[in-house]
Parts: structure tokens; sequence; C-alpha cells
């Protein structure tokens, strides 16, 4: 197996992600994953938030800022699946959210903090906050097809969190 593979399956859970299908077109299940795309606790900002951490903390934490590299392409792979749910739903995928006013995704969402500390506790923080959302999506979408990958993405979420407490926990 080669580095690349090696370092994928560490930042994912090793099980994988059901179809992307849905039982039927539904524009409040579409602007739930529309959501997920580009709102403020989003797969965007996520992506967003780990690419400038891994920018930044390569010259003095290399191995930290492999990490971040690593977990934004797991991330960028989440948003390509709540985007083609949102298509699938009725929606066109744009970074945007919001039923009857729509908001364009911002990169002034996410803070920028200096510290590396800081930097991990806030996406400790902004991986407990997708969970708590795609729990709450998965609890109330009546489409198994769309719960199933809430729950297979919570589980990679889970695994973010693990990961940024030990490398936290490095630096204390």
């Amino acid at each position: 197996m080669d580095d690349n593979n090696t370092n994928e399956c560490h930042y994912k859970v090793n099980a994988p992600y059901p179809p992307v299908r849905v039982d039927e077109p539904n524009l409040v299940y579409a602007d739930e994953m529309l959501s997920n795309m580009g709102d403020v606790v989003s797969e965007m900002s996520d992506v967003t938030r780990y690419f400038y951490i891994a920018v930044v903390t390569k010259p003095q934490f290399c191995s930290i800022s492999a990490c971040f590299h690593h977990i934004s392409i797991i991330e960028m792979h989440h948003l390509n699946i709540f985007a083609e749910l949102a298509l699938l739903l009725g929606a066109d995928p744009r970074l945007w959210c919001g039923r009857t006013r729509m908001r364009w995704w911002s990169p002034a969402f996410i803070s920028y903090p200096c510290d590396i500390r800081a930097l991990i506790a806030e996406s400790i923080e902004a991986e407990k906050a997708a969970i708590c959302k795609y729990t709450r999506q998965s609890n109330t979408i009546c489409d198994r097809n769309i719960t199933a990958i809430l729950n297979r993405i919570i589980l990679d979420e889970k695994r973010h969190i693990r990961i940024f407490r030990e490398l936290y926990e490095q630096l204390t």
C-alpha cells in the first residue's frame, strides 16, 4: 500500500460510504444538504479551516500540517457527497444556504487564530458542531439513504476529533 492510501485510511473510518441516492426529490432535505455544504457549520468551512491550518503550521509543525491537509481532503469528499445529495433532492448545489434568502458561504465564517493550540481547539469544536448537526438531521430526515450517509460521515468526524485531541495533548 502506498503512503497516500495509508494516510487516507488513517484519517477516515475504514468503512464504505453508502451509495449517494435519495428516495425522491425533497426541497426541505435539499436545504439541509446545502446547509451542510455552505453554512457556518459546514464542510466548506472545515475544508477552508483545515487548508489554512495546514499552510500556516507547515514551517514549524510539519506533521500537524500533514494531518490537517489529509483531513481537509476527507472533508472535501464529504462536501462532494452533500452536493450530490442536494442535486438529487432538487437543489442547485452552490455554496449557499437559506430557504427564502439565500446566503453565500463566506471565509468570514471561520476565525483565524494565530496560536497552534487555539487552531486545534477550534477544529475540535467545529467537528463537535458538525456531529451535532448531522445527528439532528439523521434523527429528523425520513430518507434512509440520506440518514445512512449522515451516520457514516459522523464516524469520520468522530475520528477527526480523536486525532485533533491527540495533537492538542502532544502540544501541552
